[in-house]
C-alpha cells in the first residue's frame, strides 16, 4: 500500500476562483463559511451549499474540520455546489474503505485503527473531484483546514496554499477509525475531539458574519452500545468546544460594542447556523443502505432553505440552546421514486404523457417521506407528512433539489368515495420558481384497479411557488413492481432504538395503510 504522499500529485495548476468567492468590487460584510465535521454523512453539506448558491451570499474565507475538509477540498478544486452533489450521489461507498496491513490487526499493540485512508486517497478523492494542486491554486477566497498536532496536543490551521494529501488525510483521521499520519516527525490526527469548527480562526481573519454548517448531533438522549458511546464522546467534546467559542466571541462582542475591536470588525459579530432539526443518521447507516447521499443532500438543501427564509440580519445568539436539536418522534420514513413521460406546454397529465412519449422527455421524482408523531398523523383527516425530494427532468437536468413539501396519504378526495395520495413541493431551476403537484386517485372503479390506482401519479408543473400558478407542464408518473418492493425495503421506524418499539411503530403504520386500502376497495376484493 502506497502512502498518501506517493499518491498525491504536485503538478502546478492554473489559478482559478472557486464558487462563493466575493466578486470584484464587493463591499459588503466580510463572511466566513465554517464546515464542521460529521463523517461520510457530510454529503449533507453539499445540499447546504447548493441552497447558498441560489442566494447572493459570498465568502472571503472558508474553514473546515474533519469530514468538512472533503467538501472544502472539492470546492477549492473548482467544483460548483451542484457538481459536488452529483459527485456525492454517485460515490460508491466501498471505494472509501481501506484495510491496514494484516500484522497490524494481529498485534493488539499495533491495532490503532479499524482501517486505512487508502480507499479515500486512491478512489474516493479522485471520484469526488479533489485535486490538491487545484486546491493550492484557488484564488479570491482563503481556505483553512484544521488538523490536530498529536505530538504537541494543539490544533493547527493549514492554509489551502499549503495543503497536501498528508494534511488532508490527517484532518479526517478520527482516532480509532483511521491511523495518525506521520509528517516530518510529527503525528497528526482529526481535530474533531478538540475543535470541530474553528470559529475563532474566522474571527481572527476579520469575519463579521459567521455562517456555520453544523452536523454533530446534540440532544438530551444518552444511548448505550459501543458505537453510540463513542459518538456521544465525540459530540460532547465537539459541542462543548463550540460553546466555549460562543462564549469567547460573545465576550469579544462586548468589547466591540465598547469600541475595542482587536480584529477590526466594525460591529458585533453575527452568527448564522444551518443544522439538521434532528441528528443525522450515523455513518454505519450509510454503509448499510438505510440512507443514501441523495437523501442527505436533500436534507441539507431543505434545512438551508428553511433557515434562509427565516433568518434575520441580527442572526442567532451565541448560546448553547442555539445548537440544540430535537429528538426524533415516533414515526416512519421511506423513499420512493416515480417516473414517467412528461412534457412542457401541456396542462392535462395524460396529454402530457403522450407528448412526452413522442418527444422522449421524462420526469423522475425521488421522494423521501417522513411521518412524524404517528398518532397525530393517523388522527389528522389529511394524514400529512413531510416530503423532501429531488427532480430529474429531461429539459432541466438531474438532481434538482426541492424545498420542503408535503405528502398526504389517503386524504379526502372530491367525493366521499374518493381518496387521494398527494405529493407536492416547490423547486427552483435557473432562477425560476416551479411547483410540482401530483396525486394518486384512490377510487374503486369497475374491475381490479387497486394496483393501478396506488402506483399512478397524475402530475402537473406550475410556474411559481404554489398550485395557484400557471400550469406549464404535465405528465403521468408510475412505479413498477420491483421499484415498489424496493420502497418497502426503505421503510424505517424513527424515534426509538428499541427493536420492540420499532416493530410496534411499523405495525401501527402498516395497519393504518392496509385499513385505508380495505376501506377503498373491499367491495371489489
Amino acid at each position: 500500500m502506497r502512502s498518501s504522499a506517493e499518491v498525491a500529485t504536485n503538478a502546478p495548476a492554473a489559478a482559478h476562483v472557486p464558487w462563493g468567492a466575493p466578486p470584484q468590487g464587493y463591499s459588503g460584510p466580510r463572511r466566513s463559511l465554517i464546515l464542521s465535521g460529521g463523517g461520510i454523512r457530510l454529503s449533507y453539506q453539499a445540499g447546504v451549499l447548493r441552497a447558498l448558491s441560489e442566494t447572493d451570499l459570498c465568502f472571503a474565507h472558508v474553514d473546515a474540520t474533519s469530514g468538512g475538509a472533503i467538501n472544502l477540498a472539492m470546492l477549492l478544486s473548482g467544483l460548483s455546489p451542484s457538481e459536488m452533489g452529483e459527485r456525492w450521489r454517485t460515490l460508491k461507498l466501498k471505494d472509501t474503505l481501506g484495510l491496514m496491513p494484516l500484522k497490524k490487526y494481529l498485534n493488539q499493540r499495533d491495532a490503532v485503527a479499524m482501517g486505512s485512508a487508502d480507499g479515500f486517497v486512491r478512489r474516493a478523492f479522485p471520484h469526488l473531484g479533489i485535486h490538491i494542486e487545484r486546491v493550492n491554486a484557488a484564488q479570491g477566497m482563503q481556505g483553512t483546514f484544521n488538523v490536530f498536532n498529536y505530538s504537541r496536543k494543539v490544533n493547527e490551521v493549514i492554509p489551502h496554499q499549503r495543503l497536501d494529501m498528508d494534511f488532508l488525510v490527517a484532518g479526517m483521521s478520527l482516532p480509532g477509525v483511521m491511523p495518525p499520519v506521520r509528517k516530518n516527525g510529527t503525528l497528526y490526527l482529526d481535530s474533531a475531539f478538540v475543535r470541530d469548527a474553528n470559529l475563532m480562526e474566522a474571527v481572527r481573519r476579520g469575519a463579521e458574519e459567521l455562517w456555520l454548517v453544523w452536523a454533530l448531533g446534540n440532544t438530551n438522549v444518552y444511548r448505550g452500545g459501543p458505537l453510540h458511546i463513542y459518538v456521544q464522546m465525540l459530540e460532547m467534546a465537539a459541542n462543548g468546544s463550540l460553546v466555549r467559542e460562543f462564549e469567547e466571541i460573545e465576550q469579544l462582542n462586548e468589547r466591540i460594542r465598547r469600541g475595542d475591536s482587536p480584529y477590526g470588525q466594525p460591529r458585533a459579530i453575527r452568527l448564522h447556523l444551518i443544522r439538521p432539526e434532528t441528528p443525522l443518521p450515523l455513518d454505519p447507516d450509510l454503509y448499510l443502505g438505510k440512507i443514501d447521499a441523495a437523501r442527505l443532500i436533500e436534507m441539507g438543501y431543505t434545512d438551508a432553505r428553511r433557515y434562509l427564509a427565516a433568518r434575520t440580519e441580527a442572526g442567532l445568539p451565541f448560546t448553547p440552546e442555539t445548537i440544540m436539536m430535537s429528538n426524533a418522534t415516533e414515526g416512519v420514513t421511506f423513499r420512493e421514486t416515480m417516473q414517467g413521460n412528461f412534457a412542457l406546454g401541456e396542462t392535462d397529465p395524460r396529454a402530457g404523457a403522450e407528448k412526452g412519449k413522442r418527444e422522449n422527455t421524462t420526469l423522475a421524482m425521488h421522494a423521501n417521506i417522513t411521518v412524524e408523531e404517528m398518532d397525530r398523523f393517523i388522527s389528522d383527516p389529511e394524514h400529512t407528512a413531510r416530503l423532501m425530494a429531488s427532480v430529474d427532468f429531461t429539459p432541466f437536468g438531474t438532481g434538482i433539489p426541492a424545498r420542503e413539501g408535503k405528502f398526504n396519504l389517503f386524504s379526502p378526495g372530491g367525493d366521499p368515495n374518493r381518496r387521494e395520495m398527494v405529493y407536492e413541493f416547490p423547486f427552483e431551476h435557473q432562477g425560476e420558481q416551479y411547483y410540482l403537484h401530483g396525486f394518486k386517485d384512490v377510487h374503486d372503479d369497475p374491475g381490479f384497479d387497486t394496483w393501478s390506482d396506488l402506483t399512478t401519479l397524475f402530475t402537473r408543473l406550475h410556474r411559481g411557488s404554489d398550485r395557484s400558478g400557471e400550469v406549464v407542464g404535465a405528465g403521468v408518473l408510475t412505479i413498477s413492481m420491483p421499484a415498489f418492493l424496493k420502497v418497502l425495503g426503505t421503510v424505517r421506524a424513527t424515534g426509538s432504538d428499541s427493536k420492540t418499539d420499532q416493530a410496534r411503530t411499523l405495525a401501527k403504520f402498516g395497519k393504518f395503510f392496509a385499513g385505508k386500502v380495505w376501506d377503498s376497495y373491499a367491495p371489489k376484493l
